[in-house]
C-alpha cells in the first residue's frame, strides 16, 4: 500500500506555542482591556491564544489576538459552535460543561489567568495538578498549606504586573515546559 503525499518528521515540524487565557464571563471594569492586551502580546508574539471560547476575558483575549492577526481557540462547553464569542478561529464545542476548563489548560503550554471566577479557579488548579505553569494578572493568591509540597517548592503562581510582563513571563516558561515534555532526540 502506498501512502501519497509528503510523510510529516515530527521534529521537522514547525510547532507553535500554545497559551491558554483563563477569566471571568463578567470581567469587573479595567479587566477586559487588560486581557485585549494579553490577546495582542499573544499574537504578536507568534502564539497560538485557547480559551474556553466565550465571552468577558476570553472574548476581549481573542479580540486582541485576532486585531494582530493571531490564531484563536476556543474549547466551548456546549454542544454548539455558535455559542464561541466572534473573535475565535476555531470553536470546538465539547458538550462537557465547566469539565472544558481540563481540555483547555491541557491543550496549552502555560496558562496566563486574568482576575478570575471560580472557573479560572478551577483552570488554575487543573493547570498546576497537570504540570503546566501558571502565570497570574490581577488574579487569584494561593497560599501553600503546611503540608503543600508543590507550592513549597514554587510551583504555582508566577505573578506578572502588565500584560507585556505576563505574556514575557509566559513565553520563557513555556520554553521550559517545552523541554521538560520534548521527546529526546534520535
Amino acid at each position: 500500500m502506498a501512502i501519497i503525499g509528503r510523510q510529516m518528521n515530527a521534529s521537522a515540524a514547525p510547532y507553535k506555542t500554545v497559551i491558554a487565557v483563563c477569566g471571568a464571563q463578567d470581567p469587573p471594569p479595567g479587566v477586559y482591556e487588560i486581557a485585549e492586551a494579553v490577546g495582542t502580546h499573544i499574537a504578536r508574539s507568534g502564539a497560538v491564544l485557547v480559551c474556553g471560547g466565550l465571552g468577558g476575558v476570553m472574548e476581549a483575549a481573542c479580540k486582541g489576538a485576532v486585531r494582530e492577526g493571531g490564531l484563536t481557540v476556543g474549547v466551548l462547553p456546549g454542544l454548539d459552535r455558535r455559542e464561541g464569542n466572534q473573535w475565535l478561529t476555531v470553536a470546538v464545542a465539547t458538550g462537557t460543561g465547566h469539565a472544558r476548563n481540563l481540555a483547555v489548560v491541557a491543550s496549552a503550554d502555560v496558562v496566563i489567568a486574568i482576575d478570575g471566577e471560580f472557573g479560572t479557579l478551577s483552570e488554575i488548579a487543573y493547570a498546576l495538578r497537570i504540570g503546566r505553569p501558571v502565570v497570574g494578572l490581577d488574579t487569584w493568591r494561593i497560599e501553600p498549606g503546611k503540608y503543600n509540597k508543590y507550592l513549597e517548592r514554587g510551583e504555582g503562581i508566577r505573578l506578572a504586573s502588565t500584560p507585556a510582563d505576563a505574556v514575557s513571563l509566559a513565553l520563557e516558561l513555556a520554553e521550559e515546559f517545552g523541554r521538560k515534555t520534548s521527546p529526546k532526540a534520535t
